[in-house]
């Protein structure tokens, strides 16, 4: 009898075993089913496309652009939205909260791509980690202005004045793009440079043109009236090539400084997780309207150069960004919290 009633309790706990793994294999199919469907019909609702900088920024630009031509491209609303503060952690912790589906992106520069992890140390995403690159929409310039007062008028000019005096160089913010072009130069040329951050991009301008600093590493979209008015004078872009927008102006590696260079660039992102197939949708279509003539020359008068770049070679890019950024904020002891 007894050995009777182990062999009923093993058969019963068998069958219970492969009533289980039945059912977890069924929901196991349901999920992978699932997930195929949503696939093969993304999008079929509208996409949210994340801004983490304010309204009229080149960032908010770019999106807007990204974001109605990838409406038409994909037969769903693509709505923008700013969510921005933060240096645009803001708008990056808003994408690591979403889920990896494909209808949360967002547009992110240089900065969130590849900076803003070293340099605020309170940060809570890493953009390697957490977001996958879709493509790299853009890169933007920025140039090297002085204002009147400055009787440099030429890169090695204001090299040879460096060398007998110390110059301030102001920018919109310590960390920024501005900031840390300015520190590559003052470390490439081994010059005394004081960084006044400001809290506005004008606010810079205007002391830059008032004479209560010397220079600054401006967004070219933000000083290229201002250098084609002749308040300002342009002594060199920070890019490796000159700008279609400012041809008579060298680049500062061409100027004097070697191996110098300092691009900003643009990314389009989704979370980490997206299913693979989201992702090449979204680089096929996005590459397909950076590669449109009336887009690149609408974002070139705007000083950004459309790129449309394939996934991996995106966030291959980033990396090697990361490394660099790092090792100059690093060098120049700039912590955030």
């Amino acid at each position: 009898m007894l050995n009777q009633s182990v062999v009923g309790v093993r058969r019963a706990m068998s069958g219970r075993y492969f009533f289980g793994c039945c059912i977890s294999g069924l929901l196991a199919l349901l999920a992978n089913v699932n997930v195929a469907a949503q696939t093969t019909d993304y999008p079929n609702k509208p996409i949210t496309m994340v801004v983490p900088f304010a309204a009229g920024t080149l960032t908010d630009i770019l999106a807007r652009t990204l974001a109605n031509k990838l409406a038409e491209n994909l037969g769903q609303p693509v709505i923008a939205e700013n969510k921005a503060g933060a240096d645009g952690n803001i708008g990056a912790n808003f994408l690591l909260a979403s889920q990896p589906n494909g209808y949360t992106l967002m547009v992110g520069p240089t900065s969130i791509g590849a900076i803003n992890v070293t340099l605020h140390k309170n940060a809570r995403y890493d953009p390697q980690r957490d977001f996958v690159a879709i493509t790299n929409i853009a890169t933007v310039t920025n140039v090297l202005v002085v204002g009147p007062q400055v009787p440099a008028r030429t890169l090695p000019e204001l090299l040879a004045l460096l060398k007998t005096q110390s110059m301030s160089f102001g920018s919109s913010g310590a960390g920024g793009s501005m900031h840390l072009s300015g520190e590559m130069f003052k470390s490439m040329a081994h010059a005394d440079m004081i960084h006044v951050p400001y809290k506005s991009s004008p606010a810079v301008v205007n002391d830059v043109i008032g004479g209560r600093v010397d220079m600054m590493f401006c967004n070219l979209p933000i000083c290229l009236p201002l250098i084609r008015s002749g308040k300002l004078t342009a002594l060199g872009v920070t890019s490796v090539k000159r700008s279609a927008l400012l041809p008579d102006v060298p680049s500062i590696a061409e100027a004097g400084l070697a191996g110098y260079e300092v691009e900003g660039w643009f990314g389009l992102y989704a979370r980490k997780g997206t299913p693979p197939e989201i992702i090449e949708k979204l680089n096929a279509a996005s590459v397909k309207i950076l590669d449109d003539p009336e887009i690149k020359d609408r974002l070139l008068s705007q000083g950004a150069v459309t790129v449309g770049d394939s996934a991996a070679h995106f966030d291959a890019f980033a990396r090697q960004e990361r490394v660099k950024w790092a090792q100059i904020i690093h060098d120049a002891k700039i912590e955030l919290e």
